[in-house]
């Protein structure tokens, strides 16, 4: 059976993916690493927006952030997020596992 801390921690990262641009969010940190006016672009999202989700994504555990001069980079979390060359990134909670398929 799950322990309750375990269980607390996967419904918060699942809350914060229940969301369609975090998710939208999540596709573009595959490819690597950006900052918030990056994402913005390639969401077509304004930065404020996009900046908010991040922050809801980096306090569930999912992102993470690095100060790099005036920026902030971005980057999937390496300790919940693991790549499979062969088959894509998938999302790992533990006892669930969630496959991100390349496209």
């Amino acid at each position: 059976m799950t322990e309750k801390k375990q269980a607390e921690e996967c419904a918060t990262m699942l809350q914060a993916l229940a969301e369609p641009n975090r998710i939208r969010i999540i596709e573009c940190l595959r490819t690597g690493s950006m900052n918030v006016t990056q994402l913005a672009k390639a969401l077509d999202v304004e930065i404020v927006n996009v900046s908010h989700h991040l922050g809801v994504l980096r306090l569930a555990g999912l992102v993470e952030d690095i100060k790099d001069g005036r920026f902030v980079i971005y980057s999937l979390h390496p300790k919940v997020f693991r790549s499979d060359n062969t088959k894509g990134t998938y999302l790992d909670l533990g006892w669930c596992r969630v496959e991100i398929p390349h496209n």
